[in-house]
């Protein structure tokens, strides 16, 4: 399931998808944000995440062409920002995503956050599901949504989304969730699976860790995957990079996975989505 980097899911629509990509938030634009590509495009990584609330899309698309890789071997995610929703305006801020990032398609464009006190998430999924079919986005999801958010856009919707990308990691497993997306064929993608650094030096993660030879943040990407989640660790170290993907030569056993799993706090490091209305 899991050989190596390029290993991928397929979403409910038949697209397939890297189970393991690079994510650029917080990474600056210009000369940072195209080395932390260009080395995971070298080092074999096909996925790349962004947004436009990142304001790198224009490096990233610089290190996609230069990099010279195929468009039909990449897989390459932007989302929607929040000041944004709306029909027309989710319509126009995918042109300037598109145009910055110097593609013609996306692979997967994403609602950033549900903002339920704006109540405009199901316009821009009106406006989302006609570039889909138009064919100007592969696959169409959303991101940090729970399940109420989920239920309210499901039920007017003509296309469910194929990926919900929440905040996932051992003290947010947000099983209730996953559950929640499997039974409506919704892929989980991970962001912040490290907790934004704060679980390198758990002890119970060092233990496992020095079991299997590995860092502690090779068993939380590992314990992602084999918990059936698709993972995006940012980083801009190239040896970093690499060791972030040097996770398919182990497998966590189901014991160490269950050790993990009891380490959840319900506790996030980023806004909750029903409180978070940042524009």
């Amino acid at each position: 399931m899991f050989e190596n980097l390029q290993a991928t899911t397929t979403l409910h629509n038949g697209v397939k998808m890297p189970w393991l990509g690079l994510g650029v938030f917080q990474v600056d634009d210009g000369d940072e944000v195209m080395h932390s590509v260009t080395s995971a495009l070298e080092h074999g990584y096909r996925s790349i995440d962004t947004a436009a609330a990142y304001k790198n899309e224009e490096g990233v698309g610089k290190a996609l062409a230069k990099a010279g890789i195929p468009r039909e071997e990449l897989f390459i995610t932007s989302k929607l920002w929040n000041g944004d929703q709306g029909y027309e305006s989710t319509l126009k801020a995918f042109e300037s995503s598109l145009q910055k990032l110097g593609l013609d398609y996306l692979d997967l464009y994403l609602i950033h956050w549900p903002v339920p006190a704006e109540d405009k998430f199901k316009d821009s999924w009106k406006a989302m599901e006609k570039l889909y079919k138009q064919g100007k986005i592969r696959a169409i999801g959303v991101s940090n949504f729970k399940e109420h958010h989920l239920d309210a856009l499901i039920k007017d919707a003509d296309v469910v989304p194929m990926v919900n990308q929440v905040e996932f990691h051992p003290h947010l497993d947000q099983k209730s969730l996953r559950d929640y997306c499997k039974k409506h064929s919704i892929q989980v993608e991970a962001w912040s699976p490290l907790k934004q650094g704060e679980l390198l030096d758990d002890p119970t993660l060092k233990k496992i860790a020095d079991k299997y030879g590995k860092t502690t943040a090779q068993v939380i990407i590992r314990w992602d995957l084999q918990s059936e989640v698709i993972t995006i660790p940012k980083s801009v170290k190239e040896h970093r990079i690499v060791a972030n993907a040097a996770i398919f030569d182990f497998e966590l056993s189901q014991t160490d996975m269950d050790t993990i799993n009891g380490l959840n706090k319900d506790e996030r490091v980023g806004p909750d989505p029903d409180t978070f209305n940042k524009v």
